[in-house]
């Protein structure tokens, strides 16, 4: 048979819990949901770095940060480490690469190994952005999702006969949310519902979490909101209004991003009905990490709740891939290299020996895997960053509970409050609550389960030759380069935060 095309479409920041087949309460994804009615939806991937460059690092390489480099937004990726890129394009596929790229010193390096590539350098702007190619940076007029997308058929359309590997990196879902016109009417009443722990109080949380400076209510500011936030709403005794306030306008800007993201998967899946090509191409929908929508009273990502932790993955392959199925097995996005190797009719350890991934091509074909691994492992590196205060920690998850380690220190951040704290556990029995409100961690009827994952959590990071936190003398990534301009931006930005929540 003809070796498959693959596309690979990945959005950024869109949480799961914003797509109709996932069940969303918050909008409807009809294009998406057709991804999922005619392939699989996979319910456990995980990141295993919930941030946008080492996630984006681990999907290339099928490797966790500490092997590749990409640590942190900041830090460079190791290119000694190769990618499944490298590899398909060295059997004859071609290679595409449309989109945000943030890869790099400041999210802006070439890309490699592809035939072709056009890239937003950094986070990339909605609206006539400034885009990258071999001949320059210049400006293309329109909508960045569909800008995305017209790259991609257009170049889909160029390939010819050989099989090909299309990366489709859509800027959106990503702050700051700028809608395109014709969306936005859409959410404009005030209505959104709000999330079962919207007013989440904390109480049972480690203090490394309670102090994150990622609430709705405190943290999101006028650049966010695109306006100040009114008179009556500050203070703390208007907190509560305040923050449902914000969660309206938030989630509105939000989704009417998303819905320019499945307006353009249909584009490309009604695209490929048209050339024939529906029947051997591999369509993938992902997000590079989840995003909190108002749980827990939050926005961003980078902590081990699910919201943040999980990826939406939605498959069709009707060569393989059951109409209809689901997925349970636990999957993370440095198993996603070896899979498109493997169905690309490559030996995926041959192909890529640096890989800590493994293909889960027999979990898309329905198989049941007795030796398939039922945890997945995560590492967050960048401790009390200056506009977040997220801590650096490590853990477990598993399909009944979630270990979690804050260890108290990270990477000496420049501009942080180098903030050392004591190191906290936290334990969610996922079965027992779900909504992952109350850290059993020091309960003693979790202790025989607490050591048990603290065991697990050991031999994961054994596996993948990650060292736990031992202080100093803990080897780690760097989170550099960086330079005044930087931080000037930086603290203007959080000093702007402040004074406007």
């Amino acid at each position: 048979m003809t070796r498959p095309n693959i596309i690979f479409i990945m959005s950024d920041d869109h949480a799961a819990h914003a797509i109709s087949a996932y069940g969303s309460r918050v909008n409807h994804t009809p294009h998406l949901d057709r991804i999922a009615d005619q392939g699989m939806r996979m319910d456990a991937v995980f990141c295993t770095n919930s941030i946008c460059s080492p996630s984006r690092a681990s999907i290339l390489t099928g490797t966790y940060s500490h092997v590749n480099g990409v640590s942190s937004i900041w830090t460079e990726m190791d290119y000694r480490v190769p990618t499944f890129i490298d590899a398909l394009r060295g059997t004859g596929y071609k290679t595409g690469m449309f989109g945000k790229w943030h890869l790099g010193e400041h999210g802006v390096s070439q890309p490699r190994g592809f035939d072709a590539w056009k890239i937003f350098p950094g986070q990339g702007d909605y609206v006539d952005p400034e885009m990258i190619d071999e001949q320059g940076s210049h400006t293309v007029p329109g909508y960045a999702t569909d800008i995305v997308t017209d790259l991609t058929l257009d170049w889909i359309d160029e390939v010819g006969d050989a099989p090909f590997v299309a990366m489709v990196h859509h800027k959106a879902p990503h702050r700051p949310w700028i809608p395109d016109e014709k969306h936005k009417h859409l959410y404009a009443d005030g209505s959104i519902p709000e999330p079962e722990t919207f007013f989440d109080d904390y109480a049972t949380r480690s203090r490394a979490v309670q102090n994150v400076h990622m609430t709705l209510a405190d943290d999101m500011g006028a650049d966010d909101l695109k306006q100040e936030v009114p008179a009556h709403l500050r203070g703390e005794e208007n907190r509560e209004a305040r923050m449902r306030w914000k969660y309206q306008i938030y989630m509105r800007d939000y989704l009417q991003t998303v819905q320019s993201i499945d307006d353009n998967v249909g584009r490309l899946l009604d695209h490929l009905d048209a050339r024939g090509l529906a029947e051997n191409t591999l369509v993938v929908y992902t997000s590079d990490q989840g995003f909190f929508l108002g749980d827990h009273g939050w926005f961003d990502k980078r902590l081990m709740f699910d919201q943040s932790l999980q990826m939406p993955m939605l498959m069709r392959w009707p060569a393989e891939i059951a109409a209809g199925s689901r997925c349970e097995g636990i999957i993370t996005n440095v198993d996603f290299a070896a899979t498109f190797l493997d169905i690309a009719g490559l030996d995926p350890a041959e192909a890529l020996p640096t890989s800590q991934g493994r293909s889960f091509r027999p979990l898309l074909r329905g198989e049941e895997v007795a030796d398939w691994p039922d945890a997945a492992y995560y590492r967050y590196w960048e401790h009390d960053d200056p506009i977040h205060g997220a801590p650096a920690h490590y853990g477990i998850r598993t399909a009944d509970h979630k270990l979690i380690y804050y260890y108290g220190a990270g990477l000496g951040v420049p501009g942080a409050s180098d903030a050392v704290f004591e190191p906290e556990w936290e334990l969610y029995d996922l079965k027992a609550d779900p909504t992952e409100v109350r850290n059993v961690a020091d309960d003693p009827a979790y202790a025989g389960v607490r050591a048990d994952l603290e065991k697990k959590l050991a031999a994961y990071q054994e596996r993948y030759d990650d060292e736990p936190y031992r202080g100093d003398e803990t080897p780690r990534p760097e989170w550099g380069p960086y330079d005044a301009e930087l931080f000037a931006r930086v603290e203007a930005y959080v000093a702007k935060i402040r004074q406007t929540s």
